[in-house]
């Protein structure tokens, strides 16, 4: 017998912009959280080091917020957790969190809070996917790298076998929260860091927010939050839209565009030990595949001109020494490896407009740095 049952599984990604999240007043957290049978949402938080050290009153603003609402249980104290790629490259990291979810004797029904950059948000939402096949997951991503694109995904996952991502699992979030109070304490590398996900968005999908993002790059670059705010919820928005309404939401078939830009950049953080942050290497990535596309014939070079110079006024530095490295080209084959099947890589057509390309030159991609450094 032969049986092919096709189903669907229905999700609602829900994102939400607000400030001071965890003020007893704010209604935003506790407004999305469902009490379990006995009438109680219960509760893990997880807060990476380096926002816990700008905000010092944060463990205990959440313990008062959960205090002060009957139908909240905050089962144990908020765990502090290492940032950056070290968490995502450390297993017993993935194993202390994993042993608190078991201590606090978290269900399905109970919700993992992840507060912090990217590789934290990746790391417990490995690590809330795996236990118990699955346990809610609320992300308060606290940088613009994370509150523009990798917060509001559906991926998860840590490092291993020295690749990025090498374990991982698609599963949406119960809810992404961008509380935007928590990017005025970033530092100057890390608030920049996310705009070029912004960009790089903006390039494959929208070219009326690209233009806005090349008119408020000078004003971002010194923090203006008036200036930076559409943009980082513009970028959210289109992230959201790809992934919902794209046909294609865990990359089944094939590779997102929104990965324009990154087989060099995952290849540079690899190659630097992750010295080079993942929205420096996206930079730097997008401003070469921008290059490579026009060289290639597929974009005009005024547009590619574009792309470098709006990278270039939001402070980004576009050339490294890594660029150079002879193992720079092997991330294409770990990038047609991570993602299945034939070899994918989004180019250029037109701001704008992008189109999948299956073959990369790496003569044509030698010529294109060298033509980026010559763009000065």
């Amino acid at each position: 017998m032969d049986l092919d049952a096709p189903f669907q599984l229905d999700y609602t990604h829900r994102v939400r912009f607000t400030r001071g999240v965890f003020d007893p007043d704010n209604r935003t957290l506790t407004s999305l959280l469902e009490p379990t049978t006995d009438s109680v949402a219960r509760a893990c938080v997880y807060i990476d080091a380096g926002v816990s050290e700008a905000w010092p009153g944060l463990a205990g603003a959440i313990t008062t917020l959960f205090d002060v609402h009957p139908a909240l249980s905050l089962e144990a104290p908020p765990l502090v957790v290492p940032g950056g790629e070290g968490i995502k490259n450390d297993p017993a990291q993935l194993e202390a969190i994993l042993r608190s979810v078991n201590e606090a004797h978290l269900c399905r029904r109970s919700y993992a809070f992840a507060i912090g950059g990217g590789a934290v948000l990746d790391t417990v939402g490995y690590a809330a996917a795996i236990a118990h096949r699955g346990i809610r997951l609320v992300r308060l991503p606290t940088t613009t790298l994370s509150q523009d694109d990798s917060g509001v995904g559906v991926k998860n996952g840590v490092n291993a076998f020295g690749k990025k991502n090498f374990l991982g699992v698609f599963t949406p979030p119960w809810a992404v929260i961008n509380d935007t109070d928590f990017l005025m304490t970033l530092s100057d590398r890390d608030w920049r860091a996310g705009f070029s996900e912004a960009v790089k968005v903006a390039l494959v999908k929208d070219a009326a927010f690209f233009d806005a993002i090349e008119r408020a790059a000078p004003a971002i670059a010194e923090r203006d939050m008036t200036a930076a705010e559409p943009v980082i919820a513009r970028s959210a928005e289109l992230h959201v839209r790809h992934i919902t309404e794209g046909g294609d939401p865990y990359e089944i078939t094939h590779a997102r565009p929104l990965d324009f830009g990154h087989w060099s950049a995952h290849k540079l953080e690899q190659l630097s030990g992750f010295e080079i942050r993942h929205g420096e290497a996206v930079a730097i990535g997008v401003a070469l595949d921008s290059v490579y596309s026009s060289l290639a014939g597929h974009v005009g070079a005024p547009q590619a001109e574009r792309a470098v110079g709006c990278l270039r006024s939001l402070g980004f530095t576009l050339d490294h020494p890594l660029l150079d490295h002879p193992g720079l080209t092997e991330g294409l084959e770990e990038f047609r490896e991570h993602l299945g099947g034939r070899l994918t890589v989004a180019l250029l057509r037109d701001i704008g407009e992008a189109f999948d390309a299956h073959e990369i030159d790496p003569a044509l991609v030698a010529r294109s740095i060298e033509y980026l450094r010559a763009m000065g």
